[in-house]
């Protein structure tokens, strides 16, 4: 394929300053890519406020500077600029120079952070810093995340002429077999809700199987109840709160048994929600607080403290729950936009977690919601979802970061009562799906603990 056909730049009012060649070279080493140009630090000036109100929140960005020795070189990032104060963890940035034929392109060392996402200016590394103290000019702080050479890279002049930000925004390939199958029809909708209605436990001491969700704030976990119940309802329902905020919006433990309809029986499932995780110490859900909800000793409508873990009384903590009162499944729920954002302490809080339900047996499977708001194919099509590339990397991102098999990661779109006016076949196909292989999964703990129970 000619390089020319593998990059196309949109302009809007702005005008590049990458020359055709230039613009085909540094295709060539982001692939199937189109560029939109955000920031010209020239017209939009050099201050860290005027960067951040243009390319904060983009997605994947191209940093292009240009200096007094007509060299063109820059930065790739592949995590949003959001001003979160983190150390982002970005395996695909890279460092290049296009003065050559062959361009120069530097990867981020192993294991090193790729950027600090502060309010600053632009840098990689903390070691290379673009429109430093709002300055045209570049500077270079030294250090352990990018091996280069000054000159090199940029000639070894630190004064710019230009500065420019190109939103990367991957042409994605549709695969030629889709990577899990799934029948996108009413039937199949039908057979899952009736496979799900008489999923009862074989254990005849548990009534119904217990479904814990949890994740980071405003992932949807509550969302994803709501879903399944407006599924069954036939109509949107929204008895769990939930939206977006800072802080979570689910303060208590709460367990949602679910009808077969207004009025319906009970289905054989109750799904419990929790308080989010937040990687700050003495936000959010504590660890202490999980461990006592797998256990049953956690009633619905507990209030969750977060500087003060559940103490069970003396009467309750000395006889064991029953099985009917445990947890059957865990699930962790993550939002598919910010995967690549995750924090390391949240990453350890979710391992830790991880550990302490292994420990005990329990089943677990990773829900990953907003595939829609990840993937423009998919929030055309959600057809598309397993034959979008896109998505499966993002599924095998999941399964790395969490060490949970690819085949435990299931992706979904909650329903949203802000957005959402009816219910949608290929919606429930997916939501329905999860719920199943939840059912299963709790099936398969209670078969392994309680093996000789008729």
């Amino acid at each position: 394929m000619n390089k020319k056909t593998l990059g196309k730049l949109s302009m809007d009012s702005l005008n590049s300053t990458l020359t055709e060649e230039e613009r085909n070279q540094l295709c060539g080493l982001l692939g199937n890519v189109e560029l939109a140009l955000l920031y010209k630090a020239s017209v939009h000036g050099y201050q860290a406020s005027a960067f951040h109100q243009r390319c904060d929140r983009q997605g994947p960005t191209l940093l292009v500077a240009y200096n007094h020795s007509d060299y063109v070189f820059g930065g790739y990032t592949s995590v949003d600029y959001a001003q979160s104060g983190q150390y982002i963890t970005d395996k695909e940035a890279f460092l290049f120079s296009v003065q050559d034929e062959v361009p120069l392109c530097i990867k981020v060392n192993s294991g090193s952070h790729a950027r600090l996402d502060d309010a600053g200016g632009p840098n990689f590394g903390q070691q290379l810093y673009f429109c430093y103290n709002n300055q045209p000019v570049i500077y270079n702080q030294g250090g352990n995340a990018f091996s280069f050479d000054s000159d090199a890279l940029y000639g070894d002049i630190t004064e710019l002429i230009e500065c420019e930000v190109y939103k990367v925004k991957h042409i994605l390939q549709v695969m030629e077999k889709p990577w899990r199958n799934v029948l996108w029809t009413a039937d199949q909708r039908a057979e899952l809700m009736e496979k799900i209605r008489n999923q009862k436990p074989l254990v005849m001491s548990v009534s119904r199987f217990r479904i814990l969700m949890i994740g980071p704030v405003g992932v949807g976990k509550s969302s994803f109840f709501n879903s399944i119940n407006s599924i069954f309802m036939g109509r949107m329902t929204s008895k769990a709160m939930s939206g977006s905020a800072g802080t979570s919006l689910t303060t208590q433990f709460r367990t949602y048994p679910v009808k077969d309809g207004r009025g319906g029986k009970p289905l054989p499932f109750v799904l419990c929600d929790t308080m989010g995780l937040e990687e700050q110490s003495g936000a959010g859900l504590d660890i202490e607080d999980i461990s006592s909800i797998l256990q049953g000793h956690i009633s619905d409508r507990y209030k969750f403290n977060p500087m003060a873990p559940f103490q069970p009384d003396e009467q309750k903590a000395s006889r064991p729950a029953s099985l009917q009162e445990k947890i059957h499944c865990v699930v962790y729920v993550i939002d598919a936009t910010k995967i690549s954002l995750m924090s390391d302490k949240l990453q350890e809080k979710l391992a830790s977690i991880r550990k302490k339900v292994n420990s005990m047996g329990i089943a677990q499977i990773v829900l990953m919601t907003k595939v829609d708001e990840a993937c423009p194919r998919v929030e055309e099509n959600l057809q598309s979802l397993y034959v979008s590339s896109y998505i499966k990397s993002k599924v095998q991102e999941v399964s790395s970061r969490l060490g949970v098999p690819v085949s435990c990661v299931l992706p979904v779109k909650n329903y949203s009562q802000e957005l959402e006016l009816e219910l949608e076949l290929n919606c429930d196909v997916l939501l329905l799906t999860a719920l199943q292989q939840m059912l299963n999964f709790a099936d398969d703990y209670l078969d392994d603990v309680c093996p000789m129970e008729d």
